[in-house]
């Protein structure tokens, strides 16, 4: 198998893996349910990974952490207001995967799962964030505490749309509104 092959495979996989995760939560996901929705054996899932916790964490790494990059690009994109950056950091880190958890019948689960069975990489998942805020608003204690506020948007649950509404009447109030140009005031 080429290594093209073993990456589509191990992609498959992890779609897969997470689709059963966000619907029947990470306790009543097993290895036949993994294997059933990628369309292989429980023993090609055994080559890949060793156990159903090793799916999770590759999982959560693939889904979330793969976001850091954009993340940091959106932080410090030349061209945007401090509003635009903070609200894009929080689109790709927070809004984007929120929207494909809360359709699920046991997303709301994902991230304490997450906390839970993975708590380094979630622990790196929050610096990043930290750090991506931080660079706009200019100070760590700022960022914890809209970081702190974005959380709570996420309590009961609203649906992306939302979601997304309130992200941007928080990121208002942390940061400068853009001024028109051309105009006097």
């Amino acid at each position: 198998m080429t290594e093209d092959e073993t990456a589509a495979r191990r992609a498959k996989i992890l779609l897969a893996a997470r689709w059963c995760f966000l619907n029947f939560g990470f306790a009543k996901t097993s290895f036949e349910d993994i294997a059933k929705r990628a369309h292989l054996s429980r023993t090609l899932l055994y080559r890949v990974f060793k156990d159903k916790e090793d799916i999770f964490k590759a999982v959560f790494v693939d889904w979330l952490v793969s976001r850091h990059p954009l993340a940091t690009q959106a932080a410090n994109a030349p061209d945007s207001s401090p509003y635009e950056r903070l609200l894009n950091v929080c689109r790709v880190m927070v809004i984007e995967p929120w929207a494909e958890m809360v359709g699920t019948s046991m997303g709301g689960e994902f991230l304490a799962a997450c906390e839970r069975i993975d708590p380094e990489t979630d622990e790196l998942h929050r610096k990043v964030a930290l750090r991506c805020v931080a660079s706009i608003l200019g100070d760590e204690a700022s960022a914890e505490v809209f970081l702190l506020a974005l959380d709570g948007l996420l309590a009961d649950e609203p649906k992306a749309a939302v979601l997304e509404k309130r992200t941007e009447l928080l990121a208002a109030r942390f940061t400068p509104p853009a001024k028109e140009k051309g105009r006097r005031k």
